[in-house]
């Protein structure tokens, strides 16, 4: 079977086969059957799916990194893991890698990271733990591109993603009946105030950032009784860390001063925090020139600076000496990134795969 077909066949496996962040059981036997068919060498672990596995030889390793997780998101109207976010075809872009690679005479290691839980934003961390980056010189990351930033055919050797962060939250007030409304404290002016002040919080236009509620519950099948309590969750991004540390603080200055206006309790923490894009401008040239070998110069696209956030860049992080980038490939994927209904060119997976090998290949 050729390769290209056969990176289709990997990919309709994992589309077929969801799992969600930390969950991914059936997809990691699923990679330890691929590299038992393939005869390479991996390493599996007692206490965490995802998969680590080597070809090559010689004092030098590079590595590059697929996310195997799936979202849990609505579909049809039926609550299920869908691989809206592409990591389907990540998987199926560094396996084609793989296979373009294992039959070369390599002078190196070349590592295959395939890391769980991308999508709670720590599954890096688990894998940086476990000593997947332990010894490596380079590492690369892969990710289709929605159209609005790549058509099917470019590629871009960096993806500056911004930092991105949760806070899940709770207020305490007291419930009221519905004509008394002055016995109680009423947490829905709470969630009507943290609204308003989230999106009064501003910075320079220049770098973006954003703060938004994401979940609410409040109330009960009662509707002449005005919650006290209820919980709610944001989502916060911005473009570089240091933004992100600003934004922090003053929603922890917000959050104070309402509880106060309002004579209400609210707790907060913040959670499953994915830090900004440190990228190396080694690795950038080094997947830049694969990129032009493959697709050429006109279809070399420049680096993206996208608001996503993706828990790659840990890597880095932990690892500040580690040269990193993350290659986005161009799908013409709409209607985007975790819509339910994202769909893509597949022509794009033996793209990406090829770049993947070149790019590893030379670092």
């Amino acid at each position: 079977m050729e390769i290209k077909q056969q990176i289709q066949e990997y990919f309709n496996h994992f589309h077929a086969n969801p799992e969600v962040s930390w969950k991914e059981f059936r997809t990691t036997e699923k990679l330890k059957d691929i590299m038992n068919e393939l005869d390479v060498r991996y390493n599996i672990f007692d206490d965490l799916t995802g998969l680590i596995a080597e070809i090559g030889e010689g004092e030098e390793t590079v590595a590059v990194r697929a996310d195997i997780d799936a979202l849990w998101q609505e579909v049809d109207g039926t609550m299920q893991a869908n691989h809206s976010c592409g990591h389907d075809a990540n998987m199926a872009m560094v396996l084609g890698a793989l296979l373009y690679l294992r039959n070369e005479t390599l002078t190196k290691r070349v590592r295959f990271i395939f890391q769980p839980a991308e999508e709670q934003g720590n599954g890096s961390l688990s894998m940086i733990e476990r000593g997947a980056a332990e010894g490596v010189s380079h590492l690369f990351g892969v990710h289709l591109r929605p159209a609005e930033e790549l058509p099917l055919g470019k590629v871009s050797p960096a993806l500056h993603h911004g930092a991105g962060i949760f806070l899940r939250g709770k207020i305490t007030g007291d419930d009221a009946h519905g004509a008394r409304p002055h016995q109680g404290r009423n947490a829905m002016d709470v969630i009507a105030a943290i609204h308003q002040f989230v999106k009064s919080v501003y910075f320079s236009p220049f770098e973006s950032y954003s703060a938004k509620l994401t979940n609410v519950q409040m109330g009960g099948e009662s509707l002449n009784i005005i919650p006290g309590s209820a919980t709610f969750a944001l989502d916060v991004r911005s473009q570089s860390n240091d933004l992100m540390d600003e934004l922090r603080k003053r929603i922890d200055e917000g959050f104070a001063s309402i509880a106060k206006l309002y004579n209400v309790g609210i707790d907060w923490e913040w959670t499953d925090y994915t830090p900004a894009a440190e990228v190396s401008d080694e690795a950038m040239e080094i997947a830049r020139t694969a990129i032009q070998n493959v697709v050429g110069d006109d279809n070399t696209a420049e680096p993206l600076h996208t608001p996503g956030a993706d828990d790659f860049h840990f890597y880095t992080i932990r690892k500040p000496e580690l040269k990193a980038a993350m290659i986005g490939v161009g799908a013409d994927l709409t209607p985007g990134l975790h819509h339910p209904d994202m769909t893509f060119n597949p022509d794009a997976l033996d793209i990406g795969a090829r770049v993947l090998a070149e790019t590893l290949k030379n670092a």
